[in-house]
């Protein structure tokens, strides 16, 4: 199946279900949404397309988290962005002097905001992807 990037960005669910299906040959995970699957598979077309990663660099990827196990989340700085999907929609969050703005409004941390996203009590950081699940 050849895809082109401007037919993915057309396609309903039901359509972006069989590109993946066929591109990846499986079927598509559980509670990805449409943005997504679009975004997944616009980049997997042109990796393929263009000749994916350069040569070694997985490993060089895979070295370097292996050589330094404790590396932890980099400091969060004015002028920076935190993106996060959510049950289908795309949360951002800007990091400014003193906190956090997010839907116009300034939050002093990032847990007020992921439990208003969640409905949830969350850890804003790790809700964020700033903390792993140890």
């Amino acid at each position: 199946m050849k895809l082109s990037l401007t037919e993915i960005e057309t396609m309903d669910r039901a359509a972006l279900s069989a590109a993946w299906d066929a591109v990846f040959g499986s079927p598509v995970p559980k509670r990805l949404s449409s943005p997504f699957l679009r975004r997944y598979l616009s980049f997997e077309i042109q990796a393929r397309e263009l000749g994916g990663l350069p040569r070694g660099f997985v490993g060089k990827m895979q070295r370097a988290v292996r050589d330094n196990p404790g590396t932890s989340s980099p400091a969060l700085k004015p002028g920076g962005r935190l993106i996060r999907e959510w049950n289908g929609v795309t949360h951002v969050v800007d990091v400014v002097e003193g906190g956090f703005v997010w839907k116009g409004q300034r939050y002093a941390s990032l847990s007020p905001i992921a439990r208003a996203i969640t409905g949830a009590r969350w850890s804003g950081p790790r809700f964020f992807g700033l903390k792993g699940a140890h």
